[in-house]
């Protein structure tokens, strides 16, 4: 079994050879246990001129409290595709990368890479298969975004695609945001988003976003200028995934805050 995979699909061949590896398939007691696990929160995607932009604050809040200030919750899926969770942190991250493996046993098993719908298709099945522990609390909802090689255009190959609790997919037009501030951010990007962004003003447009998140949610955790802290972005284009180094985040999350000192309403 293990030298001859047979399948194309790592999450598939995992669930024959040791299915209790997998998230959704390890046994739990019964009641609710949202409270019990610290959760990641605010992540936001806008596509732009030549692919798309993601970003996430770093706390994670396990009830009242701040169980993590640093926690880094948007990640490459594969060379030309973004990942970022929301929900119960331990499990969002072992489901991320769980996909990582997944995207790149396929293109080993096929020689070829899944198409951007095949890679949504996958990552919806691996939700799917956690909603045993999603009706006891411990739910994780992805965003999933990347840069489609197939696009005639490539200004208009940046796509976007959101998840329901029991994994259906949906393709968002122009942005989208998930976690407890989602809806803070998505009412700043409906006022500021408009087609043909350039990366640089997307980059911008995500960061103030996940401030005016965090401006209203608690759960958010806003640019730390004390510690240092500040928003994870990364971008996918027709030349590969990429992560703003810390200090050109920094240096985006500093100018929104001096911004917002002369202006708090944006």
């Amino acid at each position: 079994m293990f030298t001859n995979a047979g399948t194309s699909s790592f999450t598939q061949f995992l669930s024959m050879a040791a299915p209790d590896l997998l998230p959704g398939r390890r046994p739990l007691p019964p009641g609710m246990a949202a409270d019990l696990a610290p959760h990641a929160t605010t992540i936001v995607a806008i596509s732009c001129q030549g692919g798309v932009v993601m970003a996430g604050d770093r706390r994670a809040t396990m009830g009242n409290l701040i169980a993590s200030r640093d926690i880094e919750k948007v990640h490459p899926a594969d060379a030309y595709s973004l990942v970022g969770i929301a929900g119960t942190a331990g499990i969002g991250i072992e489901m991320m990368r769980l996909f990582q493996v997944e995207l790149e046993h396929y293109e080993k098993i096929e020689g070829a890479m899944l198409s951007l719908d095949g890679k949504a298709n996958r990552l919806a099945s691996m939700i799917r298969g956690n909603l045993g522990a999603a009706m006891q609390g411990l739910a994780v909802i992805p965003l999933f975004a990347g840069f489609d090689l197939s696009a005639s255009d490539s200004a208009q190959a940046g796509r976007i695609f959101s998840f329901d609790v029991t994994g259906g997919p949906f393709e968002e037009r122009g942005y989208s945001a998930i976690g407890s501030g989602s809806l803070f951010a998505k009412s700043a990007l409906k006022k500021r988003y408009r087609t043909g962004l350039s990366t640089d003003e997307a980059v911008r447009l995500a960061v103030e976003a996940l401030y005016d998140a965090a401006d209203d949610d608690t759960a958010t955790g806003g640019p730390d200028l004390t510690r240092r802290i500040f928003p994870v972005v990364m971008t996918a284009t027709a030349e590969g995934t990429h992560r703003l180094t810390d200090s050109e985040s920094a240096a985006i999350a500093e100018a929104v805050v001096a911004g917002r000192m002369e202006n708090p309403g944006g």
